[in-house]
């Protein structure tokens, strides 16, 4: 069936279009792909000229996605740190990472990408996960199994930029911090990747020990006893 949308004054052109039973149902789906469209948009623009936030990191022998909270390989690692790590604080400290990751996932509703949640934050629709907030929360949760062995280090790439990202590392008690282990929950939704701080395809790592006092002592928690510290005091 044809039917007149509009004449015009001036001739006699009458511009028509086809109507039926799914002809709403066309409209709708036209109008979801289009605000489908402008959101995948705007959440380009948003990361664009950024640290890599769009782009999905595929797991490399230098960065390793935690199998489970008992991932022995990520065990494996934190003993081979020194022989002087304790195996239950290794232990700890991997079913902490990894359950934290997929416990604030699940707090926050976080979507297929990160950089996607970063927006859905940025714009109030979701209450968590940048990823210094992934950071925080970590942090706080190793701090509280009162670390003997291990010590925790905040860790930061592209400070001050708009794709600055942060993790935790994690080192034997004393050891310096580019012998640590960065724990990232951010990169993959909430799912633990892990590796050598200095071999990450994506980052490139500095310490911040001023972070890490400013953000325990803002959680009321007592800062522990560690060797020396490295790394520079950006903040």
């Amino acid at each position: 069936m044809i039917v007149p949308l509009r004449e015009h004054p001036k001739s006699d052109i009458v511009i028509t279009a086809p109507t039926g039973p799914f002809q709403g149902a066309r409209t709708a789906f036209a109008c979801l792909a289009i605000g489908f469209g402008c959101c995948v948009l705007a959440t380009r623009l948003a990361v664009a000229n950024t640290a890599p936030w769009f782009n999905k990191v595929r797991p490399t022998e230098e960065l390793v996605l935690a199998t489970s909270a008992d991932d022995p390989a990520l065990r494996r690692r934190f003993l081979a740190l020194s022989p002087a790590v304790r195996p239950d604080e290794a232990e700890r400290v991997a079913h902490c990472a990894y359950t934290t990751g997929r416990e604030l996932a699940r707090k926050w509703r976080v979507v297929w990408m990160p950089g996607v949640q970063n927006f859905l934050v940025n714009i109030g629709a979701r209450k968590g996960g940048l990823c210094f907030q992934w950071a925080s929360e970590l942090l706080i949760q190793l701090n509280a199994l009162k670390l003997q062995t291990l010590n925790l280090h905040w860790a930061e790439s592209y400070a001050g930029l708009a794709g600055e990202h942060n993790v935790i590392v994690v080192t034997a008690k004393g050891q310096s911090f580019d012998k640590g282990i960065v724990l990232d929950n951010w990169r993959y939704e909430g799912h633990l990747v892990y590796g050598r701080v200095t071999t990450d395809p994506e980052y490139r790592w500095t310490e911040n020990p001023a972070e890490l006092a400013r953000r325990l002592k803002a959680n009321s928690t007592p800062i522990p006893q560690s060797g020396a510290t490295h790394g520079e005091m950006k903040r």
